[in-house]
């Protein structure tokens, strides 16, 4: 049978490692999992329980396509916690994890054959999505002088879209008030499409994370229940949109995905509350003392060159002084040391050959016991 060209687009490497890391496991070997960026924690006790009661009171059926109202409501109101931002719920939209909401945008902003700014390095998806949208993404190659941001300078005029991401995957870095403004300004002077991905926020560790919403209201802000919410399996996020757009991104979520898990929108609610919020500030903590604790082993282990990591949960290094095939490299670590960590390569397809990515999103133990492998093995021991 036939298949679209549209269809072929790269594998998710960092999944590729995970397959691998299980058959190790199925095989007897313990691995430490610092591939991926998923909390070592699961959903607080407080979504949990939300989630119970409200099971117990019947069916929980369809939502409206831009999700439930008081969760909406919710979001909303963090903004103004987090951000001093009073935002009106009607422009909140709930999709079907973050992956759903870069669809929606995608699809709301673009046409076939359109140009899409990003970044790289980059969270190799949004290169994906785009392709199999008809779209064409065009990678910026950012430099550490600019902590692997995008800048005014990189915005071609014949862009009609950038995606920005901060804190960012992989290199944890992030965008301060006065360089998303730069941005935005200069995407507006260009009539660029700004899409910011903030499905970080809520895990920074070097000052506080800069919404783009604080600069503009000429933007798709998308965000997730993934990562500080700790709910990656609950497949839940949310968009920002402006009040003109939300009637279009509506028809296009009614079709595309009728409605947001109604299981996981109770769930949020319970997150959001201030019991869930405790016990997520708490992780939150963990990943503070595990972002310590390998910077240490690798500055020990000699990996010195490093994206700063001012939040989410990665250090992305630069090994070209080591390898000239960063997934050959991250091989060898699963053999010989037993721990999983990801080839650049997912992320930058220019000079990732020459970088690795840490996740520190497990427990403690987890993390130094991987830190101390990766230690002996740099080192020869």
């Amino acid at each position: 049978m036939r298949h679209s060209r549209r269809s072929e687009v790269d594998p998710f490497i960092v999944m590729d490692v995970m397959e691998a890391a299980r058959a190790a496991e199925e095989a007897g070997r313990d691995i430490v999992h610092m591939e991926v960026g998923q909390p070592g924690s699961g959903a607080p006790e407080a979504a949990r329980r939300r989630l119970a009661e409200e099971m117990e009171k019947g069916p929980l059926g369809y939502t409206v396509a831009l999700g439930r109202p008081d969760l909406r409501a919710a979001i909303a109101a963090l903004y103004g916690e987090w951000y001093g931002i009073d935002l009106d719920p009607s422009r909140v939209v709930l999709t079907s994890g973050a992956s759903g909401g870069f669809l929606l945008a995608f699809t709301a902003l673009f046409d076939a054959g359109d140009r899409v700014g990003l970044g790289e390095p980059c969270y190799p998806s949004y290169r994906q999505i785009l392709t199999a949208l008809s779209l064409t993404p065009v990678g910026l190659v950012t430099q550490a002088e600019t902590r692997f941001q995008p800048v005014p300078a990189h915005l071609a005029d014949d862009l009609a879209g950038l995606i920005v991401a901060s804190p960012a995957n992989p290199t944890g870095t992030m965008l301060g008030r006065d360089e998303l403004r730069a941005l935005s300004e200069a995407c507006d002077a260009k009539r660029i499409s700004l899409v910011s991905d903030e499905i970080y926020h809520g895990l920074q560790y070097e000052g506080p994370a800069v919404s783009a919403l604080e600069v503009t209201d000429e933007v798709y802000v998308i965000n997730s229940f993934s990562k500080y919410f700790s709910m990656t399996g609950w497949r839940l996020g949310w968009m920002v949109v402006p009040p003109e757009h939300v009637r279009i991104v509506e028809r296009l979520a009614q079709n595309m995905f009728i409605c947001p898990a109604h299981a996981s929108q109770v769930a949020a609610l319970g997150a959001l509350s201030p019991e869930g919020r405790a016990e997520l500030d708490e992780h939150r903590a963990t990943y503070t003392r595990n972002r310590d604790i390998l910077l240490a082993g690798l500055a020990e282990a000699g990996l010195t060159r490093t994206a700063p990591a001012d939040g989410a949960f990665y250090v992305y290094a630069d090994v070209s002084d080591l390898t000239e095939d960063s997934k050959a490299l991250a091989s060898r670590i699963l053999d010989e040391a037993g721990v999983a960590v990801t080839p650049g390569l997912d992320f930058d397809k220019t000079r990732g050959h020459g970088t690795l990515r840490f996740s520190y999103a497990r427990g403690t133990v987890e993390i130094e016991e991987g830190v101390a492998r990766l230690v002996r093995f740099f080192k020869g021991g």
